[in-house]
């Protein structure tokens, strides 16, 4: 797994490429949190190109958002795969997120 990172605006969009399983989530992880304990925690993470992701995966996507939550934000979570959507129902974690169909809506969402 690769993560690409853009920066639209103000707005950081990572786009993990790959499953995010096993070896993999101790670098999503410190990414993911290293990025929204910034001072601009303001993050979309687009799982268009990830095809699984494994529990850890989903823990680490629910920390970020308890973390965010602390500070009255939001993960937002963008262009979700139907496998990675079926797996948040399947752990019953789907109401703990916030969903949008691709990444321009989940960035026009901070304005």
């Amino acid at each position: 797994m690769k993560i690409e990172r853009q920066e639209i605006g103000t707005i950081e969009v990572l786009n993990p490429v790959g499953a995010i399983v096993d070896d993999e989530v101790p670098e999503f992880r410190k990414l993911l949190l290293e990025r929204i304990r910034g001072t601009n925690p303001r993050v979309v993470v687009s799982l268009q190109d990830v095809p699984y992701m494994d529990s850890e995966a989903i823990e680490t996507l629910l920390d970020a958002t308890d973390e965010l939550a602390s500070r009255a934000m939001v993960l937002k979570l963008a262009a979700v795969s139907s496998t990675c959507r079926e797996l948040f129902g399947l752990t019953g974690t789907t109401d703990q997120f916030v969903f949008f169909a691709d990444i321009q809506d989940a960035v026009r969402s901070f304005l």
